[in-house]
């Protein structure tokens, strides 16, 4: 069924435009030929770089009344919500951000004649719904379907896209030498492809079919977890996994902690929401589609490949080498302060040119800047800090070369292990993301 008295191309607002699933989203229907107006809380600061498209503000956690949404309606055929959190952070809430901001999207859809409205929902907001999370995809997901507007609700599985948060955390799982499973790693998944989910949406923004319905967007068959590892690990090239399993108790406790962790991918919902399993039929997306969705074994593509395992590596290195980076400044603080003979060292920083007073001035100086650097390297990973401390540990070995030249020559190679942490050093500022 086509919409009645439009134009060509269709005019669309994607809320949640800069998000995971809403960039690809925004994207394919521009690539489609539609006019996208990408609803984003901060319009100008994308308007500066990208001063081809179009942005709207959007901010659910504000617009809270039909009326505030009908001026930025008008003219327009089609709404796509993709807007949504994983977890309540600050002043993020579930209430605002899934149910009261976009029930008063949809309230206004309805008066001023949006012809098509399209909720991203989520698998698993049903009647057997358990978590917050789940619960406040389905109070939007009711509240749309009620009202007299053509509404469709896709409720997309987890979702492969390289880009996206599951993704890099399933990918870098698949990418360590011993891959760590819940419990048995028997939890059902049933993955679907980004490009997927993209072409249902554009292809129900242009019909009015569908219309009333839920739509399972998940991939042609489900799968163990453990499985859908070893399916990611050989396709980044990696080889056959080998498993260990992490008992069901210990995730537990892992994700009450992840409940206090800013970030923390896993607490006690998401691991409520993966030991129910994530299946359905793809029936209905195969219809929408014309065809199949993809399977996991094909969600990487050969000329992908490196790239993906070479991010998926870096992810787990990279904190690997601040920790040990973080305990050699910690050990060298704390054995500065005493376990190593204080005489001892004063007697070297007397080399140096330092008299008793300031010898111990410099030592405890010295240990207590190490054990700080120790704490930053943990809490506080910034380019500045990898500078600083490349910049501390050259001039370290400079004063060593010029007064105590006889330390390059130690069997135990005291001054030689800089060039390696200065390696290190290197690497964390090249590849480590800013936050």
């Amino acid at each position: 069924m086509a919409y009645p008295d439009h134009g060509d191309p269709l005019r669309i607002l994607v809320c949640g435009a800069s998000g995971f699933l809403g960039t690809d989203i925004a994207r394919a229907l521009e690539l489609r030929g539609h006019v996208v107006l990408r609803g984003v809380r901060n319009p100008a600061l994308h308007q500066r770089q990208h001063p081809e498209r179009q942005y709207v503000a959007v901010d659910f956690q504000r617009d809270q009344q039909a009326e505030a949404w009908f001026d930025r309606l008008q003219g327009v055929h089609a709404v796509v919500n993709a807007a949504g959190i994983l977890r309540e952070r600050g002043e993020q809430s579930f209430d605002a951000l899934h149910v009261q901001g976009p029930i008063a999207l949809f309230e206004a859809c309805a008066a001023v004649g949006v012809a098509r409205v399209l909720q991203i929902s989520a698998l698993g907001a049903d009647a057997q719904a358990t978590t917050a999370y789940h619960l406040s995809k389905l109070a939007a997901d009711e509240a749309l379907l009620a009202l007299p507007v053509s509404g469709v609700v896709l409720q997309p599985s987890l979702v492969f896209g390289s880009h996206g948060a599951s993704t890099r955390l399933f990918t870098t799982l698949a990418s360590l030498p011993l891959l760590p499973l819940p419990g048995d790693g028997e939890q059902l998944v049933q993955p679907v492809h980004l490009d997927d989910l993209c072409s249902a949406v554009v292809l129900l923004a242009e019909t009015l079919e569908h219309e009333g319905e839920r739509i399972a967007v998940v991939g042609p068959q489900a799968l163990p977890l453990r499985d859908y590892l070893a399916v990611l690990r050989e396709g980044m090239g990696m080889g056959s996994a080998r498993f260990f399993s992490v008992p069901g108790a210990l995730v537990g406790a892992a994700a009450r902690l992840g409940d206090h962790l800013t970030g923390a991918l896993l607490d006690r919902d998401s691991w409520r929401m993966l030991q129910r399993g994530s299946t359905s039929s793809d029936a209905t997306l195969s219809e929408v589609l014309g065809h199949p969705p993809l399977a996991p074994v094909q969600f990487i593509e050969p000329q992908d490949r490196a790239a993906l395992a070479n991010a998926a590596r870096l992810a787990w290195l990279l904190p690997l080498v601040r920790l040990s980076l973080a305990l050699v400044w910690f050990a060298a603080g704390v054995v500065s302060l005493g376990l190593y003979p204080v005489e001892d060292s004063l007697a070297l920083l007397a080399r140096v040119g330092a008299g008793p007073e300031l010898g111990r001035l410099l030592l405890y100086g010295a240990a207590g800047l190490d054990i700080a650097l120790g704490v930053a390297t943990l809490v506080w990973p910034r380019r500045v800090l990898w500078v600083a401390q490349a910049a501390l540990v050259l001039g370290y070995t400079a004063v060593i070369t010029v007064f105590l030249p006889e330390q390059w020559l130690h069997p135990f190679g005291p001054v030689v292990k800089n060039l390696p942490f200065l390696a290190a050093l290197a690497l964390l500022y090249t590849f480590e993301e800013r936050r």
